[in-house]
């Protein structure tokens, strides 16, 4: 079980750093865009990409 969640976040770090790697001034971008967000708004894209992680486990599981 250990193996699988350090495999599992070693693969997020590598899909998180292939934008900032690929296109900085996209990234950067899009961090300053998520800057001006509220903390409702925050909190509803991550509660979106929660949902969407499960959906995508229980599907691959």
């Amino acid at each position: 079980m250990p193996e699988l969640l350090l495999g599992a976040l070693g693969l997020m770090l590598v899909v998180e750093g292939l934008l900032p790697f690929l296109a900085p001034g996209v990234w950067r971008r899009a961090f300053q865009a998520a800057l001006s967000l509220t903390d409702g708004q925050l909190r509803f894209v991550g509660l979106t990409s929660m949902i969407v992680g499960l959906l995508v486990l229980m599907f691959w599981h």
